[in-house]
């Protein structure tokens, strides 16, 4: 089995455990808003990433850093989980369950994720634009969108929406017109 196979088949029902913690207190989007933040903090500081993930660590010392660094930022719910994960030996998927748990809440929002890879930021009417299209594409009630920052890409967009896949950027057309002229030969 694959890394991210195993990590969905042990994040899934932390993730759904979370979730249902959520729906019975009436704090979705609270506990979302934590995700992203503690998310946001990982992505941010890999060393108290690699920390949290270290075995050699122990578990005490990850709890109080994590009460340490999160402080009361988050839901005493949410520090009461990562404590628990703590317990359990699994907070090296702590990303892998936050995601999970955001695209949980996505889908009980009915929002759609919009992936956007650019050259440049776009700015607030360009993603105007891309929300539009995407719950047009999709039917979905909101969008959120995530984007990335790629200078290779010479201009244009790539938009990613679940499975579909939009390339609207110049490498994309280069790469099909050398196609075409490849298959003309």
């Amino acid at each position: 089995m694959s890394d991210s196979v195993i990590t969905s088949e042990i994040s899934a029902p932390y993730a759904q455990a979370l979730m249902s913690l959520a729906k019975t207190e009436n704090l979705s989007d609270r506990f979302g808003e934590d995700a992203s933040s503690i998310l946001n903090l990982l992505k941010e500081s890999p060393d108290l990433d690699q920390f949290l993930a270290s075995p050699v660590v122990s578990l005490d010392a990850k709890k109080a850093v994590l009460q340490q660094v999160l402080g009361d930022q988050v839901h005493p719910h949410i520090r009461n989980f990562l404590l628990l994960i703590v317990d359990h030996r699994r907070i090296a998927f702590l990303s892998g369950i936050l995601k999970q748990y955001q695209a949980l809440l996505r889908e009980l929002n009915q929002t759609a994720l919009a992936q956007i890879v650019s050259t440049v930021p776009l700015n607030e009417a360009q993603q105007q634009t891309v929300r539009e299209r995407v719950i047009a594409l999709t039917g979905a009630q909101n969008v959120e969108i995530e984007t990335t920052i790629d200078p290779d890409l010479i201009g244009g967009v790539i938009i990613k929406v679940g499975s579909q896949i939009i390339d609207a950027s110049l490498r994309g057309q280069l790469r099909r017109i050398s196609l075409r002229l490849g298959s003309t030969t």
